[in-house]
């Protein structure tokens, strides 16, 4: 009981210590400099595209053989200002081909999973949200094998991280 409340009270004062440093940093332009820095630097990191982890478990699926499904396929050459919807649609199917694996128990479900997770964190939970009146609907494009899909997936994706 005595050790828990002497690290409650440690972890108290160096929070104090800390916290009275870091507003001391924040009083003069120098630190805010650092704090700006530190604060947006990643997120600008050159050469990185939102997509790179999709792409990485697109390239693992692609083989798969235990994946069968028709899938409606976007155009890779639609409109610039339908590059949004039309990544939604294939993120979509993704859910199809998900639900496919689990009934299936096919090899690359993690896979699967994965670029369905991390489209939906990349496209900021949206694939829900109004699609442009001159852009298409997802089940207005053709239905295409697993493998011609994810050959356009692909190349959307690569279309984006340029």
């Amino acid at each position: 009981q005595k050790t828990h409340l002497k690290s409650i009270c440690l972890q108290y004062q160096l929070y104090l210590l800390l916290s009275s440093h870091f507003f001391c940093l924040l009083k003069n332009e120098m630190g805010l400099i650092i704090f700006f820095l530190c604060a947006y630097g990643p997120k600008t990191a050159a050469g990185h595209c939102k997509w790179a982890e999709v792409m990485k478990d697109l390239e693992q699926i692609k083989t798969s053989k235990d994946i069968d499904v028709s899938l409606y396929t976007a155009n890779t050459d639609e409109d610039v200002k339908c590059q949004e919807p039309v990544i939604r649609c294939f993120f979509l199917e993704m859910n199809v081909i998900l639900q496919e694996c689990r009934i299936k128990n096919c090899s690359k479900t993690q896979d699967v999973w994965n670029i369905w997770k991390n489209g939906n964190a990349s496209l900021e939970n949206k694939l829900n949200s109004t699609i442009p009146a001159k852009c298409k609907e997802c089940e207005e494009y053709e239905e295409k094998n697993f493998t011609e899909f994810i050959q356009s997936f692909v190349k959307v994706i690569q279309k984006e991280c340029k």
